[in-house]
């Protein structure tokens, strides 16, 4: 990927957010109001002030200028707010782009894992999310701070103004022109490094085969090289910086010499003493300030960002093209709410968005999905995509930003909290389990239940050892006591036993054995209501009816089968399951 690619990713992401763009320079605008007011303020202050004699005319206009300074520091905050809102929203479409290459190149056909894509996915994902917001930072820094003080200049006398302008104009020269060196130099450094870690995990990784094949020698070797190159290109970077810093004498500090040599002359042809030091102040606080901003910005932040950005998209190219792929248009998608006739469907989930916190990538966007009566639903999807933020907004824990959850036909957002309670269960991962006898626990979601209920319960959901081991019913329980396993044991016979008709297990087997798993979840199936299993181990997803796929992307929905056929990310789940783990669906309903 070339550099014009790191442009148009660039604009395109700029231009998609150019309300958030417009507010930062709004409030960059006045931030630079010191820069604009200072050199013109102090220079009234000194010949119609404290020259002239009028020391309370003097303090007057430099009040005039506190009160500039302090209402460009309160915007200066404001310009933070609305730099979070381009920045954060880039950061995560980039992410998205490098997870979506990655498992795209890890599960297609001959395609292996990417050991790099975890540096680009932290450490450079991290330097992108930093230097961008660093570029777009110095760069309205030194248009507003530079314009307010060349405008300055201007206002007080053109000529003063040029001086100042012929330095300044030749040190970015200077600059622009060693810019494509820089570039290079950087990208050679990153690549270095990129290489360097490959390297080295490579030979971490096969060190016994290193050691059993007498190749150690060739091995140092070839990191050592990684090593060197790495050097190398850190090394020229420091040269660049003396490049830097020529710019910088040129236009930085030759306009403040400029300005002193010519100073009597100025004053010779009218200039006052005040006009003098306020052109000095807009140089040394506006223009050299703004110069040093932009050159030590774009020279470091701006460089990694471009070049970290350009190693990114030459692995995981960005298409423009938006449209899903012909297998995902082949794959059965969420089902819209319908439910059957006279009878409403246990879940209805409308056009779902939620996301943590306003600036944040939703979890979830536009989402729908239906769960008819008695319907067996497991989900599953790698780390983070959003499983257990789903069983939140269907259990009614948390509110969406955007749609309706409906159980049964009722709009979660409308029920009691306690009315709420009789209308589903959760179980979370972390079991919850009190002091208190066996038997008071169990009926913690069902006062009412009988020693009976209680005993049929322990059975079904193969409790019956745990009862054992603790003394009974009446037995006293230590939740210090018990194993991660046992304390989800007993949360997943109080919640079989609750009168909801809707039970949310999230990852709440995860540390029971798959035969016990198996039994458990089983029980919930021939249980009267529905069942949501968000999935730790891939035989839960064979024992439901239909499989929700969360990756990030557009979730998908189908039968195994289906999946395999269609979800890249689903193959990649069932990957680590060879053939003769992996039981058919039908075998693993004759193993429940």
């Amino acid at each position: 990927m070339s550099r014009p690619g790191v442009r148009r990713v660039t604009w395109r992401a700029l231009r998609a957010r150019r309300r958030e763009l417009a507010g930062l320079g709004g409030w960059s605008l006045v931030e630079s109001l010191p820069a604009l007011l200072a050199g013109y303020l102090v220079a009234r202050a000194v010949d119609e002030g404290f020259l002239a004699g009028r020391l309370l005319n003097g303090l007057a206009w430099l009040g005039v200028l506190a009160v500039a300074v302090l209402v460009g520091a309160a915007a200066t905050g404001r310009t933070y707010r609305s730099l979070g809102g381009v920045v954060e929203p880039f950061r995560d479409d980039v992410a998205a782009q490098v997870i979506r290459g990655a498992l795209r190149d890890a599960t297609r056909a001959g395609g292996r894992p990417d050991s790099a894509a975890v540096t680009r996915l932290t450490h450079q994902m991290e330097i992108i999310r930093d230097t961008f917001a660093g570029l777009l930072m110095v760069t309205r820094g030194f248009l507003f701070s530079a314009g307010a003080a060349l405008l300055g200049l201007f206002a007080l006398a053109p000529v003063v103004a040029a001086l100042a302008v012929a330095p300044l104009v030749a040190g970015l020269v200077v600059f622009l022109a060693a810019l494509p060196a820089m570039v290079t130099h950087q990208r050679a450094y990153v690549r270095a490094g990129e290489q360097l870690g490959q390297s080295a995990a490579t030979a971490l990784a096969g060190h016994r085969d290193v050691l059993a094949c007498g190749a150690q020698t060739r091995v140092s070797e070839e990191v050592a090289r990684w090593v060197s190159a790495q050097a190398a290109a850190e090394r020229m970077l420091a040269r660049m910086a003396a490049i830097r810093s020529l710019s910088l004498g040129i236009g930085g500090w030759l306009p403040l010499l400029v300005l002193v040599v010519t100073a009597p002359w100025l004053v010779e042809r009218g200039l006052t003493a005040g006009a003098v030091l306020g052109a000095l102040i807009y140089v040394s606080t506006g223009l050299q300030p703004a110069l040093h901003t932009l050159v030590q910005g774009l020279g470091g932040g701006g460089l990694r960002y471009a070049v970290t950005l350009e190693n990114i998209l030459r692995a995981y190219p960005v298409s423009d093209d938006q449209r899903p792929s012909a297998l995902a248009a082949r794959m059965p998608r969420c089902r819209p709410p319908t439910g059957a006739a006279g009878n409403p469907p246990a879940v209805e989930v409308r056009e779902l968005t939620f996301g943590y916190g306003p600036r944040a990538r939703p979890v979830l966007r536009n989402f729908s999905l239906t769960l008819d009566d008695r319907e067996h639903l497991a989900v599953v999807g790698p780390s983070g995509a959003g499983k257990s933020t789903l069983a939140a907004l269907v259990a009614g824990l948390v509110p969406p930003q955007a749609g309706t959850v409906h159980l049964a036909g009722t709009a979660v957002a409308e029920v009691e909290p306690a009315v709420l309670a009789r209308m589903r269960v959760l179980v979370p991962q972390e079991a919850y389990v009190f002091t208190g006898s066996f038997a008071d626990n169990l009926r913690y979601l069902r006062p009412d239940a009988d020693d009976h209920a209680l005993e049929d319960a322990l059975d079904t959901l193969g409790a019956r050892p745990l009862a054992t081991r603790l003394g009974g019913l009446g037995a006293p329980v230590a939740p210090a006591l018990l194993s991660a396993g046992e304390r989800q044991l007993i949360a997943a016979v109080r919640a079989w036993l609750a009168p909801a008709p809707l039970v949310v297990l999230d990852e709440a087997t995860c540390h029971l054995d798959p035969a016990l798993e198996a039994t458990v979840e089983t029980a919930f199936t021939r249980r009267p209501g529905s069942l949501v299993v968000i999935a730790h181990r891939i035989s839960s997803a064979l024992r439901a009816g239909r499989v929700l796929v969360l990756d990030g992307d557009e979730p998908v929905v189908g039968t195994h089968d289906q999946l395999l056929a269609g979800s890249a990310t689903y193959r990649a789940l069932v990957g680590c399951w060879d053939d003769s783990t992996v039981p058919s669906p039908a075998a693993a309903a004759r193993q429940g």
